[in-house]
């Protein structure tokens, strides 16, 4: 941008100078125009000679800032690896965590329908008054659990015998159920 610059003012001075030479001496469009070219490679030349050192220190400071730049970016890569195992790790311990958990809610799911099959076939044996102490002293959703897996005219038998309270609740959750 200087040098441009500067050719440009050398220009505009040289056609000025020649202005003022052209009533004292008059040049060929050819000798002014190898004049000039002959007076800005002078300049350049000069330029070039005096910023040379500037231009190769200039150069040696961007190479050190892109070497610092770089080991930066190197610096910032190495931990965003660290980081990205580090992520990969705990994914993998929280899928371990995540299969130990649903293998444990299976099998806690599957004992208690166990439980409950087992339940059914004992109130399923049991006679109806027999059935509905036992059955209005258990968990509501064990007891609706039961009822909906017998016998639906041992159920109205069985609920025939309960408390009226107990029995209400226990219907209005059996009906809720079948609902859905």
């Amino acid at each position: 941008m200087k040098f441009l610059f500067l050719v440009f003012c050398f220009l505009v001075l040289n056609f000025s100078n020649a202005q003022d030479k052209s009533q004292a001496k008059s040049y060929t469009e050819e000798e002014f125009l190898k004049k000039v070219n002959d007076e800005v490679k002078i300049k350049v030349d000069l330029i070039k000679n005096k910023n040379i050192s500037e231009l190769t220190k200039e150069i040696l400071d961007r190479e050190n800032q892109l070497r610092i730049r770089e080991l930066e970016l190197q610096k910032k890569t190495d931990a965003l690896k660290v980081s990205e195992d580090d992520l990969s790790k705990r994914y993998l311990e929280f899928q371990e965590k995540q299969k130990s958990f649903i293998a444990c809610i299976d099998k806690n799911n599957e004992e208690v329908s166990n439980r409950i099959s087992q339940l059914v076939d004992m109130v399923s044996n049991m006679k109806p008054q027999k059935a509905a102490e036992v059955l209005s002293v258990q968990d509501q959703e064990v007891a609706v659990q039961i009822i909906q897996a017998i016998d639906s005219k041992k159920a109205s038998k069985i609920f025939n015998f309960m408390d009226k309270e107990i029995s209400a609740k226990l219907q209005k959750q059996y009906l809720e159920m079948k609902k859905q």
